[in-house]
């Protein structure tokens, strides 16, 4: 495996990109190669063209540190100190950098869609790089680095259980887990904005505006997959949370955010009133 920055293997062909991203250890390297691919496709330099079936999910790796533990385990602090926003700040790192995983597993895995479907997950990817790079500016600000702090897998244990099939994919990690982001960062923002931390407001109001595209994007993809299969989108997705997750849709939602996201309004009543069609 090459050194951050030097490129895959086949560099410019998006999959040689998305094998290099996930088949590496090193947060450096996933940021080059995310930041890489996308100069190559705005420069007309990158080939879509996909040789052989994709490698099983389990082969890609994360760095040594964070360390993963239960989420139980997970220390809860106020934001009123610096160790607060500092355990905030870096939970908030951990689902950005799991989320330029996330976005090139979409793409590398899914085979013969759309090639918008690719170029949309790739623009994620990128965007996904750099709210990683301004939160852990924001805690190095602060005396702190991503990888201090423990923290738990539960967005990548969704890709896992959804490698299977793209729809079960777009449903329960864009739209699903990403999409409680919607939800709570609003809060967040607003707790921070009264401990004065007009940095992390800013940080986070920048995360949160680009992070309603991308449920939205699983919004798309997962409808266009529905209409191919001849399936109801609405059924099929309280069917996919129903079978993943038991049904599990906690609120309270965000409901002007999540309309933004390609919900719609039928979704939003049924996951208000827990009530999951059959």
């Amino acid at each position: 495996m090459k050194e951050a920055g030097s490129g895959p293997a086949g560099a410019g062909n998006l999959h040689a990109y998305a094998e290099h991203c996930l088949g590496s250890p090193e947060v450096e390297t996933k940021l080059a190669v995310s930041h890489e691919a996308w100069r190559a496709c705005l420069a007309g330099e990158l080939d879509f063209g996909i040789e052989g079936e994709p490698r099983p999910i389990g082969f890609a790796r994360f760095p040594e540190r964070p360390r993963r533990v239960d989420p139980r385990e997970l220390p809860r602090r106020g934001i009123n100190t610096v160790d607060g926003r500092v355990a905030l700040l870096h939970a908030v790192a951990h689902i950005e950098f799991s989320a330029i995983q996330l976005a090139w597993d979409h793409l590398y895995r899914f085979r013969g869609l759309p090639q918008d479907y690719y170029l949309d997950w790739l623009r994620v990817a990128a965007e996904e790089a750099e709210h990683f790079t301004l939160v852990r500016q924001r805690l190095r600000e602060l005396g702190a680095d991503y990888g201090d702090l423990p923290v738990h897998g539960g967005l990548w244990s969704m890709a896992e259980e959804t490698a299977y099939d793209v729809a079960a994919r777009m449903a329960l990690v864009p739209r699903f887990m990403e999409a409680r982001g919607l939800d709570v960062t609003p809060g967040m923002i607003e707790r921070l904005r009264r401990a004065g931390d007009a940095r992390s407001v800013e940080v986070l109001e920048r995360i949160l505006h680009d992070e309603v595209g991308h449920v939205a994007l699983g919004s798309r993809w997962f409808r266009w997959v529905c209409d191919q299969c001849g399936i109801d989108p609405e059924i099929e997705y309280f069917a996919l949370v129903d079978r993943h997750l038991g049904g599990r849709a906690r609120g309270p939602f965000n409901l002007e955010l999540r309309r933004r996201a390609g919900f719609s309004d039928r979704e939003l009543e049924l996951l208000e009133s827990s009530d999951v069609p059959r």
